[in-house]
């Protein structure tokens, strides 16, 4: 028998007369792992819910709490999806939904977590800006983002990407550590706690398969080497997973992301800038481009140096990028709806 409480469960809706209540820990081709009170069990979803859900974001993922119909002789089903609580997501350009051919849709990542690990190695290829797009993403996400500087017994001086990263996403944790030698390992204890879950993100080769068997005390996860050309990993991580670390906290680990677009970001975007969009109030004009106006703020701030100008650069981009992201996703459905006569199937 397993206790669903040391899951994170926590009943907020009756458990319907003959259905099952478990949380998602593994997807692999449409078939679910669910730990329940009566143990690990696998799934499928109902017929029906194929029909219900709207978007490709409400079908089940890794860290969500479900209701399922129990089948103790082969697969059981999966009926609804529990309200989440936390949801990390990215702009999914693959185009290959039904429906959506060609336009741009919320992938969702895990769900139900407390913390976001983002990970980045430090070697050649760590990169502040794209540490900037996880933060500012995670910042929406409604976990806690926290950075940690991964493979540190690799480099003699991590100092100055140390003071990069820090000084470009102020007020978000940074740690620096290695799987290896055990370095910063006992400062990521607090995020740790019993019924609390993280989630692991960051390109491949950045340590989160080594970081995962440290913390598990095994090797649950292969491991592999990175290219020398480029500093870059393979693929080791090929699904979603959620794992009950020793400490009763759990991990939902997940495949490197070569890309990661930014969803439904302006909010979060706003946060992790304030000090950039604080300035627009000072300009002389309320419409200011902050291009050649005159008594624009943001120009003279780029002057005097107080805003640097690779700061004001990443602002722009991602603001381009969610506007973009925006756009595509919102005529996706649009466009859907006007082959179907105006209503969504």
């Amino acid at each position: 028998m397993t206790d669903l409480k040391t899951y994170g469960y926590i009943e907020t809706k009756a458990v319907p007369e003959g259905l099952l209540p478990g949380r998602v820990t593994e997807l692999r081709r449409e078939i679910f792992t669910i730990a329940t009170e009566r143990g690990e069990v696998t799934a499928a979803l109902k017929g029906t819910f194929y029909h219900r859900a709207e978007t490709r974001a409400d079908f089940p993922c890794v860290g969500d709490f479900v209701h399922l119909r129990y089948n103790e002789h082969g697969s059981s089903r999966i009926v609804e999806v529990l309200p989440r609580r936390s949801k990390f997501s990215r702009a999914d350009y693959s185009g290959h939904a039904v429906g959506y051919a060609k336009t741009l849709l919320e992938q969702v990542v895990a769900t139900n977590f407390d913390y976001v690990f983002i990970l980045s190695s430090l070697n050649r290829d760590l990169s502040a800006a794209r540490i900037l797009r996880y933060v500012t993403q995670a910042e929406r996400s409604g976990g806690r983002p926290v950075v940690l500087l991964s493979k540190a017994d690799l480099v003699q001086d991590y100092s100055l990407p140390l003071g990069e990263v820090t000084q470009s996403i102020p007020g978000v944790p940074v740690h620096v550590i290695s799987s290896h030698s055990g370095l910063g390992l006992s400062e990521l204890s607090p995020y740790l706690a019993p019924g609390k879950t993280v989630v692991f993100l960051g390109m491949s080769g950045v340590g989160k398969s080594s970081l995962l068997n440290a913390l598990m005390r095994q090797d649950v996860m292969k491991v592999q080497d990175i290219r020398e050309n480029d500093s870059r990993g393979r693929h080791t991580t090929t699904h979603r997973q959620l794992f009950m670390l020793p400490s009763g906290a759990m991990v939902i680990d997940t495949p490197g992301m070569r890309e990661l677009g930014l969803f439904d970001a302006e909010d979060s975007i706003s946060a992790s800038f304030a000090d950039v969009e604080a300035l627009f109030a000072r300009c002389r004009f309320a419409d200011c481009r902050h291009r050649t106006e005159p008594g624009c703020a943001v120009r003279a701030a780029l002057a005097d140096g107080s805003l640097p100008n690779e700061r004001w650069e990443r602002y722009l981009a991602q603001r381009q990028e969610s506007e973009y992201v925006r756009n595509k996703t919102a005529a996706g459905p649009n466009k859907q709806a006007k082959k179907n006569g105006g209503k969504r199937k």
